[in-house]
């Protein structure tokens, strides 16, 4: 038989087509063959925790007597409570000293230190002496003895040396200076004689403002005051400015920085900034401080020292 070159070629591209469609799967795709792997006993993870959320009220216990109060420090014989006079919001707009009071709990003036202090927004007493965060002139932290001596005024940590930015509130704890960082976002540990950040709580919302101990928590816990409408607080509303948000308050643990609960203020209550505790409830102020060209917030509550009650 003869045996022809084209027969020949064609025979040969039948065998290889027939020898590759053996690795084809259907639509003639090449089959992928995945190699088993080694069981490591992974699980996948639980589900993510539901954080509880509460409501609160506020109960206003005195007024202080003068200024906008924004940072309290509780101490044995009453609560220290801490002057903001922000440029552009004072009568003289202008820099000034901004002062610490210590009150007792009906409201009566039991001692005033004028600090270096200027637009205070935080505010701690430890080591016998009050701590002021500064969120104008030379911001940072000022360490002020009960004469009104400057025992030491230092940027925040992991910022720049001159200029690590400003702080919405301050803790004293167990002899370690808790700092809520504006720039960095977070709530920073720091050893208050070495100046060493120790460890750092991301904070997880737009607004923040006061701090206070908690130590209900095993480890403790770091609650902060929060709020919403953080992009826009203020609108202007049929001609004036009008103040949009509602404070609430996240509770961190200490040790791992897990968010732990959450809480919002009902309508009515409070603008709270600065935060303690006492006796197992939290001490807050209101402010009553609106951004500049803004005449107070209109807040019934302005300059009072008032308690924060869950519901």
């Amino acid at each position: 038989m003869e045996f022809r070159k084209r027969d020949f070629l064609a025979a040969l591209g039948m065998g290889a087509g027939m020898s590759l469609g053996q690795g084809l799967g259907a639509g003639g795709a090449l089959a992928q063959t995945a190699p088993k792997g080694k069981d490591l006993g992974a699980v996948p993870p639980p589900p993510k925790r539901a954080v509880p959320h509460r409501k609160v009220t506020t109960r206003n216990l005195f007024k202080v007597q003068e200024g906008y109060p924004n940072g309290v420090a509780v101490v044995p014989e009453g609560v220290w409570v801490a002057e903001q006079k922000a440029q552009g919001y004072g009568q003289s707009g202008q820099r000034v000293k901004e002062a610490a009071w210590l009150y007792d709990w009906n409201g009566k003036k039991l001692k005033t230190v004028m600090t270096e202090s200027t637009n205070t927004s935080g505010l701690a007493f430890g080591n016998g002496h009050i701590w002021m965060g500064a969120n104008g002139g030379p911001q940072g932290i000022y360490e002020v003895d009960m004469d009104g001596r400057t025992v030491s005024h230092r940027q925040i940590p992991l910022g720049q040396p001159n200029n690590g930015a400003g702080c919405h509130g301050l803790t004293w704890h167990d002899g370690k200076l808790w700092i809520v960082a504006n720039r960095i976002k977070g709530i920073l540990r720091v050893d208050p004689v070495t100046w060493t950040p120790e460890f750092m709580i991301p904070i997880t919302t737009e607004r923040w403002h006061g701090s206070a101990w908690d130590d209900s928590h095993p480890g403790g816990a770091i609650w902060m005051i929060t709020g919403t409408s953080d992009i826009n607080r203020y609108v202007m509303k049929d001609g004036k400015l009008t103040h949009t948000t509602t404070c609430g308050l996240m509770k961190y643990s200490a040790t791992t920085g897990e968010l732990l609960e959450t809480a919002e203020f009902l309508e009515g209550t409070a603008d709270a900034h600065g935060l303690d505790m006492r006796d197992g409830k939290l001490i807050s102020c209101d402010a009553g401080v609106g951004p500049p060209g803004f005449e107070g917030t209109g807040s019934p509550n302005a300059g009072y020292v008032f308690e924060i009650n869950f519901v």
